[in-house]
């Protein structure tokens, strides 16, 4: 049985839709819908945000809000690390997954010697950096970062001194700019990238398990071999963003992408991943209830987190 702490990150500067700082607390409103005491069960850390950054001009157009992010970077890595040094097993709540780079920074920070695999249950690849984006938007680039990754090869943006600074804070965040290896990722339900991320997925050969593999395989083989692809990895981290369901079911969330993961299959992914003893913490992000109808997202994302937190206590 393991000591559970929610640290909740109700942060929303690296999205690029408003609404995903909200996601906290319409997951904690589901849990009270269920008649569930689950958030008055564990020890929690409620981190304090930069959301103001908001309202404010975009200094750095190709990272923005990134000075914030660094911020969140120090106290999100902090909660982390301390958690871990302190017995708990973390379970991080947070409104857009750009901190999920912090989160890896403090589980390396509380386990320097550890080698880290990455379970990263996303339609997204989250692999830009400022050198190759899109949007701007930090959400995109966590695990560039946890990489220690510029991908310059397919650069279309110069940046400004100021920007190239706070990007190498991120990346040097615990003071160590590679937290990960690529051959220690590995993706479900990827499946909405672009041809920079591709990039860096052929480059590094980082796997990737498509739903396709999910329903010809099934969930506890799909966990089997992903288990067996990290075994030389010491301890493993998952992190669940919510669009990696079906935008059928994900209509709650910033990005929703067609052809994702069912509920079940989900909850049957993540229950089995963390009857391995090798995890070490778990994330849940991206939830966006002002996107929603009737709290929908935040209720499947509840029923998922208390399922997966339910194997841990058993363990």
């Amino acid at each position: 049985m393991k000591n559970i702490k929610l640290i909740e990150v109700p942060s929303e500067i690296g999205a690029g839709t408003r609404g995903a700082s909200l996601g906290v607390e319409a997951i904690k409103i589901a849990a009270m819908d269920f008649m569930s005491n689950f958030f008055i069960h564990f020890p929690s850390e409620k981190i304090p945000h930069e959301n103001k950054l908001l309202y404010e001009p975009i200094e750095s157009p190709y990272a923005k809000r990134i000075k914030g992010t660094q911020l969140m970077y120090e106290k999100v890595g902090k909660a982390v690390t301390d958690s871990i040094k302190n017995n708990f097993f973390p379970v991080i709540i947070s409104g857009d997954h750009s901190t999920a780079g912090a989160t890896i920074a403090g589980i390396k920070a509380a386990k320097p010697k550890c080698k880290l695999g990455v379970i990263w249950i996303d339609a997204h690849a989250d692999l830009h950096t400022p050198y190759t984006t899109p949007s701007g938007n930090l959400h995109g680039m966590p695990l560039a970062i946890a990489l220690g990754e510029d991908n310059k090869d397919c650069a279309v943006h110069n940046l400004d001194e100021e920007t190239t600074k706070y990007w190498d804070k991120l990346k040097s965040s615990s003071k160590n700019s590679q937290k990960i290896l690529p051959e220690d990722v590995v993706f479900i339900s990827l499946r909405d990238f672009e041809k920079e991320e591709k990039y860096l997925i052929d480059k590094y050969d980082m796997k990737v398990v498509s739903i396709k593999e999910v329903r010809s395989k099934g969930p506890e083989n799909v966990v089997r071999s992903v288990i067996r692809y990290l075994d030389d990895c010491t301890d493993i981290y998952i992190s669940f963003d919510v669009d990696s369901l079906d935008s059928s079911l994900s209509k709650g969330t910033g990005t929703p992408v067609s052809n994702g993961l069912k509920e079940r299959e989900a909850e049957d992914l993540i229950s089995k991943f963390m009857q391995n003893r090798k995890v070490c913490c778990f994330e849940i992000t991206e939830v966006n209830p002002t996107l929603d109808k009737e709290n929908l997202m935040a209720e499947i994302a509840f029923n998922i987190l208390q399922r997966s937190v339910n194997v841990l206590m058993m363990n």
